[in-house]
């Protein structure tokens, strides 16, 4: 199951600590595991058409236990993984087998699997039988037959009635017996409808005792559906017993339990990393680096470029490789570490109510639930003690650079807010695409965007979900230049749109999945290592953005060319 390189790597200096899985640069080692990976799954032609749709591959360096002192081709190799299963399988001699194989045909998910699914097939024929379906039709038909029938007995009712009154007020000298009749009569007409509600009752209830029939029926079964895949699901988890590098196990149950959502989701433990680290421990062998890549098609609302490298999902492998990382050396995750510590912050415009920065990239505008961490408002609330401000109006991710927006009053902070909510705001970022956009040169963008909950802080596109937003664009140039990648085997040409955002809304990463989406350029912005691939930063920039003064009515225009 290990790989040995096909090409000498006693050149490469070994890792000094473990991938930070979230948030890392493949190491060499790493490209090269998957580069023979990549080959091998090209060469499998019957993998394609399924692949085509896309699927998360993974790779772990690791070091035999006679080559903990040096780097001897024959003791540094690699470990290879899918995500979920392939070609309907979950076991592949090339690719290290899954923690738990739920695929096995005797095993007991299958087995209670089918048991599932026949009761699901069984509700199905209820839901569509056609006693079933002719007792509906049959009862909504006769209650609204019944509601018709008594409300025109009603009416004639109440008509009778009045008449009776007309009778007793144009003639006032009537006879007992007159009286008497005209008492027998409104009783005989009460007796007559409650005669007729009483069989219409009647009739609704039988024809309702068969449509319930079917209704307990359906509901027991879907019951016993629900309860039998909570148990199956459990029993599942229990089976997935993660161990660490110091060598304790957990269960996916007793994982999770410490999350806010308590119960693994569906899938979990079958990524692609899980899977390695557990073929590392259960054989001796010493996880050295990791690296995870797409391969395929992007998902329909996911971004995923086929070959880029990836992070691990939080959703579903955070909980699980907090546990499993345990006893290994890891990197610092990079986004807690200060990248502008001695920087000066410049501010490109102040006066007495309001002042704009120009944010570095890397660094946060507002520190979020970590208070010590550096960002654009800390740095404020040191140079300015004693003032109420500042107050951030809005925000730019942590990786984008330019003009920000920040009151000193509470006053003018609602002012700028409301300003941005009624999109009176006008805001101009430049970015350079990692390709070549084949859109037209100037267009617009509405892809509904929100947050994918199992891998935040992504976003996805969805209609169902999402909320509106809007991205007007122009293309400026193009450009093409050599580069030497350590992910790249050769040098070869890479090509770069420079183009400008028009945003008309503000949501989250909106610039960024506008651009990377199939449906929007299908071009990530170059450094965008979330939707697209690594660099040494973002490139996009916020350089213009044109607001009302809240105190001195007077339009602002500010502007602050990028440095790349």
């Amino acid at each position: 199951m290990i790989h040995f390189f096909k090409k000498p790597v006693s050149h490469l200096a070994l890792p000094e600590k473990f991938t930070y899985p979230f948030h890392y640069t493949p190491h060499p080692l790493c490209v090269l595991a998957a580069e023979e990976v990549k080959a091998y799954i090209a060469s499998r032609k019957e993998w394609q058409e399924e692949l085509a749709s896309g699927k998360m591959f993974g790779v772990l360096i690791v070091q035999t236990d006679n080559g903990i002192t040096n780097n001897e081709e024959n003791q540094i190799g690699y470990l290879a993984a899918f995500s979920g299963n392939l070609a309907g399988k979950n076991l592949h001699p090339y690719f290290v087998p899954p923690v738990y194989d739920l695929l096995q045909p005797e095993g007991f998910f299958k087995i209670e699997e089918e048991q599932i699914s026949a009761i699901n097939i069984r509700i199905r024929e209820l839901e569509n039988s056609s006693s079933y379906l002719d007792s509906k039709e049959k009862w909504k038909i006769e209650t609204e037959q019944a509601k018709a029938v008594l409300n025109q007995a009603k009416a004639e009712l109440k008509m009778a009635k009045e008449a009776r009154e007309i009778r007793r007020q144009s003639s006032p000298e009537l006879s007992e017996e007159e009286q008497a009749s005209l008492i027998r009569e409104s009783q005989y007409q009460k007796a007559e409808y409650k005669r007729l509600e009483k069989e219409w009752k009647k009739r609704l209830e039988e024809l309702e005792t068969e449509v319930r029939y079917f209704d307990i029926e359906i509901e027991r079964l879907k019951t016993e559906r629900k309860e039998r895949s909570a148990a199956l699901q459990r029993k599942l988890f229990e089976q997935f017993r993660m161990l660490n590098a110091q060598g304790e196990v957990k269960d996916l149950y007793t994982i999770f339990e410490q999350t806010v959502q308590k119960v693994p989701p569906a899938g979990a433990g079958e990524c692609a990393l899980p899977k390695l680290l557990q073929y590392a421990y259960l054989h001796q062998l010493k996880p050295l680096a990791m690296a995870e890549f797409w391969w395929g098609d992007s998902p329909k609302n996911e971004i995923r470029h086929h070959g880029y490298y990836y992070p691990s999902c939080k959703g579903k492998c955070e909980p699980i490789l907090q546990h499993m990382l345990q006893g290994l050396e890891v990197d610092e995750n990079p986004l807690l570490n200060p990248v502008h510590e001695e920087e000066e912050l410049e501010i490109v415009f102040e006066d007495e109510w309001l002042l704009i920065v120009n944010k570095p990239a890397g660094m946060l505008s507002v520190p979020g639930k970590a208070e010590d961490r550096d960002s654009v408002y800390h740095r404020l609330k040191k140079k300015y003690p004693e003032a109420t401000g500042p107050m951030i109006v809005h925000r730019l991710d942590m990786a984008t650079s330019g003009l920000l927006l920040v009151a000193k009053t509470k006053k003018v902070h609602q002012d700028l807010q409301a300003q941005f909510a009624n999109r009176s705001i006008k805001k101009r970022y430049v970015a350079v695409l990692d390709g070549i956009v084949l859109s037209e040169r100037t267009g617009r963008i509405e892809l509904p965007l929100c947050l994918n909950p199992l891998d935040r802080p992504r976003q996805i596109v969805s209609k169902e979900y999402g909320k509106e937003a809007i991205t007007e664009y122009k293309i400026i140039s193009e450009s093409e230049k050599i580069i030497d990648e350590s992910e790249r085997s050769i040098n070869e040409p890479r090509k770069y749109t420079r183009i400008v955002f028009y945003p008309l809304t503000g949501r989250t990463h909106q610039l960024r999945v506008h651009a990377a989406h199939p449906e929007g350029l299908g071009c990530p912005i170059l450094g965008d290592e979330l939707y697209g691939k690594k660099a040494d930063r973002l490139y996009l920039h916020a350089e213009y953005i044109e607001f009302r003064h809240p105190i001195y009515g007077d339009i602002f225009r500010i502007q602050k060319k990028a440095d790349f």
